[in-house]
C-alpha cells in the first residue's frame, strides 16, 4: 500500500521529532520512522545515559573522599551496579517513552516502526509499506566504528550501545580509544571500583585539543588510577583463557595487556549503509557521510539530511541546531546556515571540559594577531573551596577587534560557564563587555573579567 504525505521523516533522534512537530504546527501531514529506539543516540546510548552513570561514579568518588570534608562514613563505599544501572534506565525510560508518547499523540504524525529504505527520489518503503513526499528529511545518526584489528572478531566486546546492558563491575576493563568515550567510560569505570587501561593510537589523548589541555586531561585520569598508553599501535586482540589479550607496537616494542572485558571507542560511522540512498541518487562522502549544504539540502531537491549521518557535527546540540536551520530556512524566511555556528562541545570527565571556538593551534595555524590569558583552577577561590583545584582556563582573544576567538575551561562548571563566552561570542562583542559587568561572587566565572587584564600577546 502507498500511503502520500507531505514530509518522512526518517530517524527520531534529536532533530527528527522537533522537526515533525513544527511541520505540523504549519499544517503538513507527516511521517516518521523509527527502526527501534526512539530518541536516537542521546536518548538511548549516549548523552542521558552517559551523564547519568558518571552522575553515580561522581557520587562514588565523592564518598571515598568525604573525609577531606569532615564527613565520617562507616566503612568501605560500595557500589551496586545492578542499581546504578536500574537508576540508569529509569532516566532513560523517561525520554524514550516521552519521544515516543509526543510522536504518537500528536494527530498530524503517523509513527512507522521498521527499517526505512529508498525506492527513489520522493518514495520510501518501510516493510510491505511505500510512503511518498516531496520531502524527506534523513536523521539515521551514526554508531560505534569497529577497527580491523586482527583477531577482534574472534573475542566478546562491547561498543558505547551495548556497554549500556552492563551491571556488573568488570575486574579489568581494556579500552581501545583516548576520546571523548573512552576518556569518560575510562574514569567512570575506574571511580566504580574497575582496574582500567585506556589504549589511544595517536601521541596523546584529545588530539583535537590542544597540548595542554591533553596533558591535564590525562594527569587527572591517571591521578585516579586510570593507566594510559599512547602512540600505542594495536597489533592483535586474542582470548586468553576467560579473558583478553591485546597486542600493540609501543615506542618500537611490543607489549600486551589482558583484561577482563574489552570496550571499543575508536570512532563513529553514519548509519547510511543501508538505506538504498543510491536508488534515490543521494550522494555520500568516501566515510558515508551524506553530502548537504550549508542549509542542510543534499544533492537531491526536497532531500535534506541532519544529525550525526550528515559529518556536519557528532553532538545532540548540533542535531537540534540542524533542525533550527532547515525548519528556519523553510518557515521563517530566516536564511540560517550550518557555517554561522560556533563550534562548542563538552567533555564529561570529572573536571569537565568546557570548549568553544577556535583552539590556541587553530588561531596559531592562521597567523591571527591574538592575546591569551591562562589561571589555573587553584587559583579560583570557588574550585579552593571545594578541593576541586584541578585542571585551567584558557582564553584568546582577537588583538585588534577585542572580539574572544575560542575558549577552553577544564575544571569544576567549566562546561556551563562556557556558555557564557560562547554568547558573548555570538554577539559579536568585544570582552571588554565582560569586564563592565558586576558578577557574584564566589563563582568561576567571576575570576574572568580579571584574567582579560592578564592578556598577552600570543607568541
Amino acid at each position: 500500500m502507498t500511503t502520500h504525505y507531505d514530509a518522512i521523516i526518517i530517524g527520531t533522534g534529536q532533530s527528527g521529532p522537533s522537526l515533525a512537530g513544527r511541520l505540523t504546527r504549519e499544517g503538513r501531514k507527516v511521517a516518521i520512522v523509527e527502526r527501534k529506539r526512539f530518541g536516537g543516540t542521546c536518548v538511548n546510548n549516549g548523552c542521558i545515559p552517559t551523564k547519568t552513570l558518571i552522575a553515580s561514579a561522581r557520587a562514588a568518588h565523592v564518598a571515598r573522599r568525604a573525609a577531606e570534608f569532615g564527613v565520617v562514613i562507616g566503612g568501605p563505599v560500595r557500589v551496586d551496579m545492578k542499581a546504578v544501572k536500574a537508576r540508569k534506565d529509569a532516566v532513560v525510560r523517561v525520554s524514550n517513552e516521552g519521544v515516543e508518547e509526543s510522536l504518537r499523540e500528536n494527530p498530524g504524525v503517523t509513527v512507522y516502526v521498521g527499517h526505512a529504505r529508498f525506492v527513489g527520489p520522493k518514495e520510501v518503503e518501510v516493510g510491505p509499506d511505500r510512503l511518498t513526499a516531496e520531502q524527506i528529511f534523513i536523521n539515521v545518526g551514526g554508531r560505534a566504528e569497529v577497527p580491523r584489528i586482527p583477531g577482534i572478531e574472534a573475542v566478546p566486546y562491547y561498543t558505547n550501545s551495548s556497554i549500556m546492558a552492563v551491571d556488573f563491575l568488570p575486574e579489568h576493563l581494556v579500552i581501545l580509544g583516548g576520546s571523548y568515550i573512552g576518556l569518560e567510560f575510562g574514569q567512570m569505570y575506574r571511580r566504580f571500583g574497575s582496574e582500567v587501561t585506556i589504549i589511544q593510537r595517536n601521541e596523546r589523548v584529545i588530539p583535537r585539543e590542544d597540548e595542554d589541555v591533553s596533558q591535564a586531561i590525562r594527569e587527572i585520569l591517571e591521578d585516579e588510577g586510570v593507566r594510559i598508553l599512547t602512540d600505542a599501535d594495536v597489533t592483535r586482540v586474542e582470548p586468553r583463557g576467560e579473558r583478553i589479550a591485546v597486542a600493540m607496537a609501543v615506542g618500537g616494542e611490543t607489549i600486551e595487556v589482558i583484561g577482563s572485558h574489552l570496550l571499543v571507542a575508536a570512532g563513529r560511522r553514519p548509519n547510511t549503509d543501508d538505506l538504498g540512498l543510491d536508488r534515490a541518487g543521494v550522494a555520500v562522502d568516501e566515510r558515508g557521510y551524506i553530502k548537504v549544504d550549508g542549509a542542510l539540502r543534499t544533492n537531491v531537491p526536497g532531500i535534506f539530511a541532519m544529525g550525526d549521518c550528515n559529518g556536519r557535527g557528532a553532538f545532540t546540540h548540533t542535531s537540534y541546531n540542524d533542525f533550527e536551520i532547515v525548519a528556519a530556512n523553510l518557515f521563517d524566511d530566516d536564511p540560517r546556515r550550518v557555517e554561522d555556528r560556533i563550534l562548542t562541545y563538552g567533555l564529561f570527565i570529572d573536571p569537565p571540559l568546557g570548549r568553544a571556538g577556535m583552539t590556541e593551534a587553530e588561531v596559531r595555524r592562521r597567523g591571527i594577531e591574538a592575546l591569551i590569558a591562562k589561571m589555573p583552577m587553584e587559583d579560583v577561590g570557588r574550585a579552593y573551596e571545594r578541593s576541586e583545584t584541578k585542571g585551567f582556563i584558557k582564553i584568546l582573544v582577537d588583538a585588534k577587534s577585542k572580539r574572544l576567538l575560542g575558549a577552553a575551561l577544564l575544571g569544576i562548571e567549566g562546561d556551563e560557564i562556557v556558555q557564557g563566552l560562547l554568547d558573548l561570542m555570538y554577539a559579536k562583542a568585544p570582552y571588554t563587555v565582560i569586564q563592565r559587568a558586576m558578577h557574584i561572587h564566589p563563582t568561576v566565572y567571576e575570576m574572568i573579567p580579571g584574567m582579560f587584564e592578564e592578556l598577552r600577546p600570543l607568541t
